[in-house]
């Protein structure tokens, strides 16, 4: 939206310095002035009223087809076609470019097609349907295509590089799981939302058994490799309105929204049987993961972050423990 301003007052500069320093007694000075600040006016208006609060969108259709209907207003005043202003298309045109995507930009430069035709036929002595208007229409409206093809290409992958950015500030580069910043700024979310609306989440916390000795027999490569398989089971283990991520190393998190302690259970057992079914070939050996967890309920173990988060770590050791015992088996 900011952009979006700079775009009107310059447009409303160009077309007063044009009118300023234009001597052309054929310009009708007055009908463009008063087009000038009803534009000005309107553009006051509408931000001051903050209309479609939320609705970014809406509001920068809105004006950047008012741009639009203003420029032409102002041609038609100022020599038409032949005005020196013409090229102020080329704002709204960028600013569609910019914000608003292909379609509509395509859509805008038809309308402006349109415009400059109904804006010839209304020129005495201008033969619309002539050669001379044709190859005036080519080479005035080409780089008014031009520009909008160029820009909306542009933005395009700007967008794109700011998302492949943003995944990559949010993701764990080996797993393509959340990483730990964003799994807290989630779940700090969700604890935030039962706190004021009630109900219940879980979270677990999930440490691989026996990396060191797969990184110590086969390398880090394979021990990389054992580590995306947990992180694939993980996946397949939960709902899709669940929450995985890489707590660092070889330690894992995944939040339950809304689960119930007898729903956290399911997954762990989901978890578990997964990964232990699911073999690792490491140089013709069949290597089998295991995993130890521990788990948290909302509000049933504590109602502070911190304190639950605590508590899941001790589960979570305990269980390792546990596991460790004689007669304990991996995959349970």
């Amino acid at each position: 939206m900011r952009s979006t301003r700079s775009i009107e007052i310059l447009c409303l500069v160009l077309a007063t310095l044009v009118l300023v320093w234009s001597h052309d007694p054929a310009t009708q000075l007055w009908p463009v002035l008063g087009w000038l600040g009803a534009f000005a006016a309107a553009i006051v208006a509408f931000r001051a009223r903050r209309f479609f609060p939320g609705r970014t969108r809406t509001r920068l259709l809105i004006e950047s087809w008012s741009m639009v209907i203003f420029i032409t207003a102002v041609l038609w005043f100022t020599g038409k076609n032949s005005s020196p202003l013409l090229n102020l298309y080329l704002l709204p045109i960028i600013l569609s470019a910019l914000t608003l995507g292909r379609l509509v930009t395509l859509a805008q430069v038809a309308a402006i097609a349109l415009c400059h035709f109904a804006l010839a036929a209304a020129t005495p002595g201008l033969d619309v349907i002539s050669l001379v208007y044709a190859s005036r229409v080519v080479g005035q409206l080409a780089p008014f295509l031009l520009v909008a093809y160029l820009t909306t290409t542009l933005s395009a992958d700007v967008t794109e590089a700011r998302e492949r950015i943003e995944n990559l500030a949010q993701t764990d580069v080996l797993t393509g799981l959340l990483n730990l910043r964003k799994f807290n700024e989630v779940w700090q979310r969700e604890h935030a939302a039962r706190e004021r609306e009630g109900g219940t989440y879980a979270a677990l916390l999930i440490d691989m058994d026996q990396l060191k000795d797969i990184n110590d027999s086969f390398g880090h490569d394979a021990g990389n490799s054992a580590i995306v398989l947990v992180a694939q089971c993980l996946q397949r283990s939960i709902r899709g309105t669940d929450t995985a991520a890489r707590f660092g190393g070889d330690e894992f998190a995944v939040l339950l929204p809304g689960a119930s302690p007898e729903v956290a259970e399911a997954v762990i057992k989901r978890v578990r049987h997964n990964v232990y079914k699911t073999t690792l070939d490491l140089r013709s050996r069949m290597i089998r993961c295991s995993v130890s967890v521990g788990v948290v309920n909302y509000p049933k173990d504590g109602r502070d972050m911190r304190e639950l988060l605590a508590t899941a770590e001790r589960n979570m050791y305990r269980d390792k423990e546990l596991r460790r015992a004689p007669g304990a088996e991996a995959g349970a």
